[in-house]
């Protein structure tokens, strides 16, 4: 069986950092490795647009947003298939079937949905495509027989709820969907990475992201106004780590060679985390060793970005190419699904000739 991997983010904005070790970052090494037959990449716009119905011109700003940030940070057009969702119409298609495969209680439940619906303040009022959202997913992983799919902690109720339809179809209609593994980070720091506020969910509407272009100033500027421990309130006192974003950041991102360049009277990071905890070490220092490291980290992304955003005209024509690809590989997926529920009225020379003897008697 080829080995195919699939993900993807919606276009509502720029990328962040927690999308970086979330799976962004990983992807990329992924990718680097040559074990892949295929990867795709998606940019889900129709997923956007089920909460964004009204405002489809930023989904629409914001496609060339995130195609620069995939490539700025390593995703390579030669390697993987970058795609744009809703010009793979075939993804629609399958999740109308899938649709009665899955009920609207197990809808109900799933976790992400739920916390997606309180942090929109939908409450009675939720678009039913958004409500459908696990569905579509799906789709989008089935339609490329991805066997693997890296993801952050969040979405991890989304693929578990994929695997369901998939077990349920093939138990239904025959084996013809593919089992997809979940691929979680693996620094557990990198699972959920919290906003600067300390907030549990890095997000564009909370206004607490750090992302992928900003500019040095603006990222030491938000560096420096991040949470810490409201108990720290001298030097001498003993520092918490738990809850303390500075060091949720600093296990995300720190390289052992960062200490010898930025922060040479420490060997690592644990001995940073116990003179923190002793007292002695004040958080000022530490933000601003948390700082030069993310400078280090972002810089090349921000440049490689700038030098892509000479040629536009390119970035949407990788798309394109991405996307005929996407879709002829979908096409072929929707056949077999069609041919497994026995909708394949027209290719099915049996079933026509058996009816035109049915009605000739």
């Amino acid at each position: 069986m080829k080995k195919v991997m699939l993900t993807g983010d919606r276009p509502t904005g720029r990328l962040h950092v927690g999308h970086y070790v979330g799976s962004l970052r990983r992807r990329v090494e992924l990718q680097n490795t040559g074990d892949f037959d295929d990867i795709f990449i998606m940019i889900a716009d129709a997923q956007a647009l089920t909460d964004n119905a009204d405002n489809p011109e930023k989904v629409r700003q914001n496609i060339i947003e995130v195609a620069l940030d995939y490539m700025a940070c390593g995703l390579d057009p030669e390697k993987s298939t970058l795609f744009i969702q809703s010009q793979v119409p075939e993804l629609t298609e399958l999740s109308f079937y899938y649709m009665n495969l899955v009920t609207v209680s197990r809808l109900q439940r799933n976790p992400t949905v739920k916390n997606e619906i309180k942090m929109r303040n939908f409450e009675a009022s939720i678009p039913v495509g958004f409500f459908t959202y696990p569905i579509s997913q799906a789709a989008d992983i089935t339609a490329f027989k991805a066997t693997v799919v890296p993801v952050g902690e969040d979405q991890l109720p989304m693929l578990e709820q994929t695997k369901e339809i998939v077990h349920k179809f093939n138990s239904v209609y025959g084996d013809t969907l593919i089992d997809p593994k979940i691929l979680l980070p693996e620094n557990e720091a990198c699972l959920r990475l919290p906003g600067i506020d300390g907030k549990a969910k890095m997000s564009k509407s909370l206004g607490n992201c750090i992302y992928l272009s900003e500019e040095s100033e603006d990222i030491k500027k938000k560096v420096f106004s991040m949470f810490t421990d409201p108990n720290h309130i001298r030097v001498e006192d003993p520092g918490s780590l738990e809850g303390n974003t500075v060091f949720t950041y600093l296990d995300a991102f720190c390289k052992p060679e960062y200490f010898a360049e930025f922060l040479p009277e420490y060997q690592n990071l644990d001995e940073l985390k116990a003179h923190y905890q002793r007292g002695g070490l004040g958080d000022m220092k530490v933000k601003r060793f948390l700082n030069n490291v993310l400078q280090a980290e972002l810089e090349p992304i921000r440049n490689r970005r700038k030098e892509l955003q000479k040629d536009i005209p390119a970035i949407y024509e990788i798309l394109k190419k991405g996307s005929e690809k996407a879709e002829a590989v979908a096409a072929q997926t929707l056949k077999e699904v069609k041919d497994a529920m026995k909708i394949n009225y027209f290719d099915d020379k049996a079933l026509i000739e058996a009816q035109a003897e049915r009605f000739s008697k």
